[in-house]
Order: structure tokens, then C-alpha cells, then sequence
């Protein structure tokens, strides 16, 4: 099982989309699946055409120091997808903030990690906002202006 964190905690997974990975798609046959599979050596300008169609993009992590994932959900946003946009796998506590300003609305992760790294430390990095160093040069710079 999986347990799906968001701003609010933690949640079980309520997606009853069947997921096709990228990977087995035809450029030249439409996309007849609301749910897809990348993994962070797929291109998402296979999805260009078709980004309305979709209503949720999941994009494994393989390890928790690859952050081609974020690169990945940074370009889907730039390209104009809005709908769901899920990491799944090794994405850790102290990365959740990363994964919200990337473009993420949540993450996948296993039962095991979720016991090594309960709710309460994946809400304290729910204000994701609030936190990121532009903000802080921004309140810096201001401050030093009469």
C-alpha cells in the first residue's frame, strides 16, 4: 500500500485510475488513459497535444537524489498542464517543499517510509510558501530600503 501526503497530512489513496506508463504510448494513437506513469528519463513533449486530456501525472522517483522529477514537473506546468500532478517513491520529508514550488499537489509514498517519517514532520514542511529562500532576500532587500 501507499499513503499519500498533501498540505493537510496524510491520506490513503483514493485514485481509481487505471496508469499507463509513458513509455508505452504511440505519438500517433491518442491517449485513451487519464492517469500516466513517467519516470524521470521520459520526455514530456510526447504529452504536449494532449495535456487537457489528462487528469493526473505520476512521476517516479528512483532515488531521493535524483531531482530530475522536479525538472520534470516544473516543465509539465510550464507546458500548461493543471491537473494532478503526483511524486512517487523516494522523495523524503525535507524535499516536500521542493516538490510543492516544483508544481507537485502531492506525494506517493510507501507505508515503511511513512512509519520512519510520520505526518507530523511532513506538515511541518506544509507551508511551503512561506519558506523559500526568494522570499527571504525579498523580506532582506526590503528591509534595507528606508
Amino acid at each position: 500500500m501507499s499513503v499519500i501526503v498533501t498540505d493537510t497530512g496524510f491520506k490513503a489513496d483514493s485514485t481509481r485510475l487505471d496508469f499507463t506508463p509513458l513509455a508505452e504510448i504511440n505519438a500517433k494513437i491518442p491517449i485513451k488513459s487519464a492517469a500516466i506513469d513517467m519516470t524521470a528519463d521520459d520526455h514530456p513533449e510526447m504529452l504536449a497535444d494532449c495535456l487537457s486530456d489528462i487528469s493526473l501525472i505520476r512521476i517516479h522517483f528512483a532515488a531521493f537524489d535524483d531531482g530530475r522529477g522536479f525538472t520534470l514537473a516544473r516543465r509539465l506546468r510550464l507546458m500548461g498542464f493543471a491537473g494532478r500532478l503526483r511524486a512517487k517513491g523516494y522523495v523524503i520529508a525535507e524535499q516536500y517543499a521542493m516538490a510543492r514550488r516544483a508544481g507537485f499537489d502531492e506525494v506517493e509514498i510507501s507505508d515503511a517510509l511513512a512509519r520512519r517519517q510520520p505526518e507530523g514532520l511532513w506538515k511541518t514542511r506544509a507551508n511551503w510558501t512561506a519558506h523559500d529562500y526568494q522570499s527571504k532576500l525579498r523580506r532582506t532587500a526590503n528591509s534595507s530600503f528606508p
